[in-house]
């Protein structure tokens, strides 16, 4: 199956392009420019991208990203501190991303005679990010069979839909996926913070997984105050 993956640079979409670099047949990464803070994980997307020698497209979307304001990926907002699943992550949503990202993403393959566009939504976007979600992953699926109707084929793949991080973690590990070749952090500082919920996210993953986490974190033992206090909580 020729397969074009949808690539930030983290360590979810990182993963998946290795797996599917084994399992089917890789064409190709594309990633996404819209203005978000942490910009720096464009960088470890094409490096992945050398990596599997297969061809890179950057997508330069920061005028529509300029248009949706109100996140604290593209707006002059913190990134709030603390697990992922908290309600105040939320401010992290930048609407409709996913879709319009998917959408181009399909364009792509339709003109380039791929079969599926893959992407590494998540069980754990699910609290927060509604174009993550299995509904949602399922109906657009349906609505680009009828976008193509006649003169392509593309299916959508989300291989991670109902799993947790840690099974990213495990999976990824499995592949040979550089975990130190990732970027989560949406701080976008020298180093992953530790304390945003990514990082948390991303240090909790590899400590389930029973893998060894790779990553220079500048606040290394934030995480797990901030699990201890979500499970309290």
């Amino acid at each position: 199956m020729k397969t074009l993956v949808i690539c930030s640079g983290g360590l979810d979409s990182v993963s998946l392009a290795h797996i599917t670099a084994d399992e089917h047949e890789l064409t190709r990464l594309v990633s996404f420019d819209y203005g978000q803070r942490h910009r720096k994980e464009i960088d470890f997307a094409e490096a992945a991208a050398r990596r599997l020698d297969v061809p890179f497209h950057l997508i330069d979307m920061r005028g529509i990203g300029a248009a949706l304001s109100g996140s604290a990926l593209t707006d002059d907002i913190d990134v709030p501190d603390g697990h992922y699943a908290e309600d105040t992550m939320r401010v992290t949503v930048v609407p409709n991303r996913n879709a319009i990202m998917l959408s181009i993403g399909f364009g792509i393959a339709a003109a380039q005679g791929d079969d599926a566009v893959a992407t590494a939504v998540h069980g754990g976007d699910h609290f927060i990010y509604p174009d993550c979600r299995p509904g949602f992953t399922r109906a657009f699926d349906a609505m680009q069979q009828a976008a193509l109707d006649g003169y392509a084929e593309v299916r959508l793949h989300t291989p991670f839909v109902e799993h947790s991080k840690a099974e990213i973690v495990r999976q990824g590990a499995r592949y040979g996926t550089p975990f130190a070749e990732t970027w989560s952090c949406y701080k976008g500082g020298d180093l992953h913070c530790g304390r945003c919920g990514t990082c948390v996210e991303r240090r909790e993953a590899f400590h389930l997984a029973g893998v060894s986490d790779p990553t220079a974190y500048a606040d290394p033992d934030f995480w797990a105050a901030a699990i201890k206090g979500k499970e309290e909580g």
